[in-house]
């Protein structure tokens, strides 16, 4: 028996699809979807362009299977979606929400669905497959969110945080290391919260020290922090871990003070840039953040506030995103700003962030890293894929390899690089092995 499984949307996904496989070990994985017997596609359903995604995936995996192959749909659009989906596309044969990864085994065996009145959390006693790598590993701290962003369906369907404890997350990271995982990343919706629902304030920086504590020969960074719940002894225990990287990743979705206060994000303009600043003052700091364009209400001068913030700060990565109007939020019924002006915001401020972005990969011609290899680029099968060590996988960029002294025989893992070219927003290195 085959199985394809199409993980979409964000990381925190990606570990729910890992849990899957671990349920599923009598399966072989196939990359061939109509050879499959099972096709599993763990959807997203957060902003628009992410459900217009997943349902053209359920679509397209429903036209391509062969015959009598099960097509399973679960993730974060079943959730959200769960009646309508049931309805509108029967092609699908099980169905599922965010709440029973752990039962798949049993939903394929039955061909029955579960919709449980919860939300799944995966901690150490789940085995999981992770497929895409041998030395990267994601580790969920939490669930759901207790945040109330104005634009943000998350809680009305992942509900309020729920932290493992940190003995969980300690023996998970261990059993990832005995299999030979060396580089970490610790994702959750709002990781600076983890376990205020259990009423510690500081729960991040106690797991930071027990972490610390083990000596494990491990590079590990904290993805979603929140301002509201980021503090300046948080950054402080980040900065002296011997364990994590100086990677801060703070979504801001904006900064002038009149649209923070519209999308509700519990910090004013002044605590950011306080927040930014010290992080800033972090020997070889990384600074990740993210922002909103055309959220209801964006004033003209609001934006050109944001602009000027961009240009001034220098972010080492920035994500932007057009406002996405999602059902049961309070900016969902505001009234909406022109489709012509948000596209030509967007324009606008990814010019300054395309100009910041060159300037940043010229910055590192001639420089020696450490990188980790993690196989061959999709560019070229000449070329072996690598990033800078504190870079997150996948999000912060691509480093290509073509110089070695046993180019064809390297392994995944890190090695001493220089870059010897950058080109046409392409970066080349030559590893040292």
């Amino acid at each position: 028996m085959q199985l394809h499984i199409i993980s979409l949307g964000c990381t925190k996904n990606l570990v729910d699809s890992e849990v899957m496989l671990g349920k599923l070990t009598d399966y072989k994985l196939t990359s061939n979807l109509p050879q499959a017997d099972v096709i599993i596609i763990n959807t997203c359903g957060f902003v628009q362009s992410a459900k217009e995604e997943s349902i053209a995936t359920i679509l397209e995996a429903s036209v391509q299977r062969k015959e009598g192959a099960l097509l399973v749909v679960s993730g974060c659009l079943s959730e959200r979606y769960y009646d309508e989906l049931k309805e509108q596309i029967p092609e699908i044969d099980i169905i599922t929400g965010v709440g029973d990864y752990d039962k798949i085994e049993k939903m394929i065996a039955s061909k029955q669905s579960l919709h449980s009145q919860k939300v799944f959390l995966a901690n150490e006693s789940h085995n999981r497959v992770i497929v895409n790598s041998n030395f990267h590993a994601y580790i969920k701290l939490s669930e759901g969110c207790n945040q109330k962003c104005s634009f943000c369906a998350i809680p009305s369907f992942k509900g309020r945080l729920h932290s493992r404890t940190i003995d969980s997350v300690i023996k998970e990271l261990e059993t990832l290391y005995t299999k030979g995982f060396r580089d970490f990343s610790f994702i959750a919706q709002d990781s600076s919260s983890f376990l205020r629902d259990q009423g510690q304030k500081e729960g991040l920086i106690q797991l930071i020290a027990r972490i610390d504590s083990l000596h494990l020969p491990i590079s590990a960074r904290i993805l979603y922090l929140y301002p509201s719940t980021t503090t300046h002894n948080l950054i402080e225990s980040i900065a002296n871990s011997k364990s994590f990287l100086p990677y801060f990743d703070m979504p801001l979705q904006h900064i002038a003070d009149s649209m923070l206060k519209v999308m509700n994000r519990g910090a004013n303009k002044q605590k950011h840039l306080e927040l930014l600043e010290h992080m800033k003052q972090i020997p070889h700091s990384f600074i990740r953040t993210s922002f909103i364009i055309a959220h209801p209400g964006e004033e003209e001068s609001e934006f050109r506030e944001l602009c000027d913030f961009v240009e001034s700060f220098g972010f080492d990565r920035v994500n932007i995103f057009e406002f996405s109007p999602q059902e049961n939020t309070p900016s969902f019924s505001l009234p909406l700003i022109s489709k012509k002006i948000a596209n030509s915001r967007i324009k606008h401020i990814e010019k300054i962030l395309k100009a910041q972005h060159k300037k940043h990969l010229q910055a590192m011609l001639g420089k020696k890293l450490e990188v980790i290899i993690e196989g061959k680029s999709q560019v070229s099968p000449y070329f072996y894929s690598a990033r800078d060590r504190i870079w997150a996988r996948e999000i912060d960029g691509e480093i290509l390899i073509n110089d070695a002294q046993n180019l064809d025989n390297l392994q995944e893992g890190a090695y001493l690089c220089q870059i010897t070219q950058v080109k046409d927003g392409f970066v080349f290195g030559r590893v040292e092995n």
